[in-house]
C-alpha cells in the first residue's frame, strides 16, 4: 500500500513538473503570452491615439503583426517616453515601441533589436526664422520632448548644437505650442512627428538636417535574447512579404 501512495505521489510530482516546464510558454523559451508593450502614444505617425481611442501607428502596427506571428497577445502600455526603459528594467514591460534610438546610456539598461526605420531629425522654426540647420541653432532656445534624440542634440552631447538653453516636455506637440507662442526658437525633433506637427500649423516651416539620420529599433529586457531574436526574424519576414511596405504606405507614405 504503502509503495502505491509513494508511485503516485511520485506520478503526480512528475506531472507537475512536466506541467510547469512544458505549459506556459515563456517558461519553455522566454516569450511570453501576452507581450507587454511599452510606448508613448504622442509621437504620430509611429505611435499615437486614434479617432476612436484606440492606440494606433506604425510602431504599433509593425508589433501587432509580430505578435500575431510570435503567436503572442500584445498588451499596450502606454507611458512617459522617459520613464520607458526603466519601467522595463523594473520587468514591467516586454518590449519597447517608440520610436527609440539607441545609446550608449540605453545600451547598459536593455538589448535592443536590428533597426525597423531609419528617420532623420527636423527643425521646426516659424516661416520667418533664418535658421537653416543645426548649428545655426547655437545659443538659442530649443524645444524639445524630454529623453528623446532631440533632446541629446539640443543638450550638446553629439557636439552639433553648442550653449542652447533647452526646454524639455512631455510631449512634441507641447514644445510646438511654446514655438508658436514665442516661448522658443526652435523645435528639434524626428522627421515624421516633425511633418504631422507643421502639417496643422501653418505659420511654421520644417528644416531636414542629414547629419541626424538614425535607426528605430524596439526594445527587450536585458539578456533577453530570444525574444530579440524571434522579433529579428518576424521582421525579416514581415519585410520579406511586403507587410511592410503596405504598414509603411499606410501610416508613412512615400
Amino acid at each position: 500500500m504503502k509503495k502505491l501512495l509513494v508511485a503516485g505521489l511520485s506520478l503526480v510530482l512528475v506531472c507537475s513538473m512536466l506541467f510547469v516546464g512544458c505549459g506556459k510558454k515563456e517558461d519553455a523559451n522566454n516569450i511570453p503570452e501576452t507581450i507587454k508593450v511599452g510606448t508613448n502614444a504622442e509621437f504620430p505617425p509611429f505611435e499615437y491615439k486614434n479617432d476612436k481611442g484606440e492606440y494606433d501607428g506604425f510602431d504599433m502596427a509593425i508589433m501587432q503583426e509580430v505578435c500575431k506571428r510570435i503567436g503572442s497577445e500584445m498588451k499596450i502600455e502606454n507611458m512617459e517616453f522617459k520613464s520607458l526603459v526603466g519601467a522595463m528594467e523594473s520587468k514591467n514591460l516586454d518590449v519597447i515601441a517608440a520610436g527609440m534610438t539607441v545609446t550608449d546610456e540605453r545600451k547598459e539598461a536593455v538589448d535592443f533589436t536590428d533597426s525597423y526605420y531609419t528617420s532623420n531629425q527636423y527643425i521646426i522654426v516659424k516661416k520667418e526664422s533664418k535658421v537653416k540647420k543645426l548649428s545655426d541653432l547655437n545659443g538659442k532656445k530649443i524645444g524639445v520632448q524630454e529623453g528623446t534624440t532631440g533632446d541629446f542634440i539640443a543638450s550638446g552631447e553629439s557636439k552639433t548644437v553648442k550653449d542652447a538653453t533647452v526646454k524639455r516636455y512631455k510631449k512634441g506637440a507641447d514644445a510646438v505650442v511654446a514655438l508658436r507662442q514665442g516661448g522658443v526658437d526652435a523645435v528639434v525633433i524626428d522627421a515624421n512627428p516633425a511633418k504631422e506637427y507643421v502639417k496643422n500649423n501653418k505659420g511654421l516651416k520644417l528644416i531636414k538636417d542629414e547629419s541626424s539620420k538614425e535607426q528605430y529599433v524596439f526594445a527587450v529586457q536585458k539578456g533577453n535574447e530570444k525574444l530579440a531574436k524571434e522579433i529579428n526574424k518576424q521582421l525579416k519576414a514581415i519585410k520579406a512579404d511586403g507587410t511592410y511596405d503596405k504598414l509603411v504606405k499606410k501610416y508613412i507614405g512615400n
